[in-house]
């Protein structure tokens, strides 16, 4: 069941004629803006030129919404307020055009739709759900603090992007990825076939779609690297603490992040700048991971020639050749257009215990989540200013009692129940948060501290244990497709902190190979200036 505004959006186009739009605004012999695959920069100089408003841009991705989703199902809601702060956003150009004031100081994000996964809180006439219809109708007190800064820089708020429901974290390894009972399955805009993979599938596919220009994800284990790497966009994943968790349906507190999704590596720092930084409300965290943030943000390091003297490290052991072998041979080919940018690639490396760290019941991973799950997920729902529910056992009771809404003799909720029964932080809990620590000193942090490197480097998503029980930052490009049309990324990874190092890895690569091509949907049009003004 999709869960589009009908009044917001329009009359929703039949799965049959779904559209692929290529549309351009022609404002003159030296003007040409192309509305797919537009960068925040391109957006941004179109406003300067007055060629191009906010409220345009929002129609075009409400018409891919509309068009695309009934058969991507990547969007729950469109904000029915979406117009309205487009308008508002083109008021206060014109505004500060008038007097003279320099367009630079509304920023980068001022006037540019952004989804946002379906479990970061909106005080408005959103729902916040993480998929489910179990809170459907809840009512959240404010806003979630990244959402705060996205309106304080005069962002849009175009909807909520679908999900693997609560994070996969109901039943795991039997919901499919990027399956939701509010919005059904998601379907990867590469090839109909492949995995979205989860849980911000959402939010990854709308991007990749042009259904958005960016978007919020988060992830705990994966849930950005992944769906970001199957789909053809960046995904990144900060340090923890360096994005508030605040207003966030929470799994996992110590390894919780929000990050950004988007097509060019530029257009997720310029997002990742805003929403850094120190909140009261996520204290702990954000008062730890402050300290990394460096003077002037992180734009300052989409550097082209970011990997001249980059020492970055191979580990072998993380992937073998048979899970990897289809686009081994293009990992290589990377792996000389790196060295070629400067890189030295430091190879054969190997991480102690790589089938422990790989392995969430090894770890100690899953004993943490069960139990950081129950404790986390209740007081989430107990501060909200309504709900259905009010804890995961009332959650698990409207399953049971609405099974058919929520798909529940199919996918089950056998987790759900598992971490219902556990109490709280005890002492096997803390031995597991110590055995992650104990595997991230000894395995990551080891090997890079001996080896001297500023990241690690594989082939699609097999840093993502590693990283993911320490903590620690990483960011995919896309870097291929494989003989079925399947995307896969390159994923540099580093330890806490190391964001700075990361960007300039990351954009040189991107930069040095522009790999990224849109997604093989069926028929384009083209849109002009002038019926562009008539559909508003």
């Amino acid at each position: 069941m999709m869960m589009i505004n009908r009044q917001t959006c329009g009359v929703i186009i039949a799965a049959a004629a779904i559209l692929s739009f290529n549309p351009v605004i022609s404002g003159g012999e030296d003007f040409h803006f192309t509305f797919p695959e537009a960068t925040i920069d391109e957006i941004q100089a179109a406003f300067a030129e007055n060629k191009l408003t906010s409220r345009q841009l929002v129609e075009f991705y409400i018409t891919q919404i509309e068009n695309l989703n009934p058969r991507l199902k990547s969007v729950l809601e469109v904000n029915p307020d979406a117009r309205n702060q487009a308008d508002e956003a083109d008021l206060a150009r014109k505004r500060r055009s008038r007097d003279d004031q320099s367009l630079r100081s509304l920023g980068k994000l001022h006037g540019v739709p952004v989804l946002l996964k379906d479990t970061i809180a909106t005080k408005d006439k959103l729902n916040t759900t993480a998929g489910s219809y179990a809170l459907v109708g809840s009512v959240v007190g404010r806003d979630a603090t990244v959402v705060e800064r996205l309106r304080d820089a005069g962002a849009v708020i175009l909807g909520k992007a679908s999900l693997t429901e609560w994070y996969s974290f109901r039943s795991l390894g039997k919901i499919p990825n990027g399956w939701c009972a509010r919005g059904g399955q998601a379907q990867n805009p590469y090839l109909p076939s492949g995995d979205p993979c989860g849980s911000s599938s959402g939010s990854a596919i709308s991007v990749a779609a042009n259904m958005v220009a960016v978007s919020l994800g988060s992830e705990t284990h994966g849930s950005i690297l992944c769906p970001a790497d199957h789909n053809s966009v960046v995904g990144f994943k900060p340090t923890v603490g360096l994005t508030s968790r605040a207003g966030v349906i929470p799994v996992l507190p110590i390894h919780d992040t929000i990050g950004p999704i988007s097509r060019t590596v530029s257009d997720a720092v310029y997002l990742l700048d805003l929403i850094v930084g120190f909140d009261p409300r996520d204290y702990e965290a954000t008062s730890e991971a402050a300290k990394f943030i460096p003077v002037g943000g992180y734009k300052q390091f989409l550097n082209r020639d970011g990997l001249k003297g980059k020492r970055l490290g191979v580990v072998r052991n993380l992937f073998n050749s048979r899970n990897v072998s289809t686009i081994i041979p293009t990992f290589e080919h990377h792996l000389n257009t790196l060295r070629k940018s400067g890189a030295t690639i430091v190879d054969n490396l190997e991480i102690s215990n790589v089938d422990v760290i790989s392995n969430p019941s090894k770890n100690g991973e899953l004993t943490a989540m069960l139990a950081g799950f129950k404790t986390s997920v209740n007081d989430y729902l107990k501060d909200l200013v309504s709900s259905p529910v009010r804890s995961l056992a009332d959650i698990i009771a409207f399953n049971q009692k609405n099974s058919v809404l929520e798909n529940i003799k199919e996918y089950g909720q056998d987790t759900f129940i598992s971490s219902e029964k556990t109490c709280g932080f005890g002492e096997k809990e803390r031995k597991a948060v110590e055995l992650m620590e104990k595997l991230s000193r000894d395995g990551i942090e080891k090997l890079m501290i001996e080896n001297k490197l500023d990241a690690i480097v594989t082939p699609g998503t097999h840093s993502i244990s590693v990283l993911g029980i320490g903590g620690y930052p990483g960011i995919t490009v896309p870097a291929g497709y494989d003989s079925n049309g399947m995307p896969f990324g390159l994923c540099f990874g580093g330890l806490k902190g190391t964001e700075p190092k990361l960007i300039e890895v990351a954009y040189a690569f991107e930069q040095a190979t522009l790999v990224r091509k849109q997604p093989p949907l069926s028929k384009s049009i083209e849109l002009t200036q002038e019926n562009l003004n008539q559909s508003i």
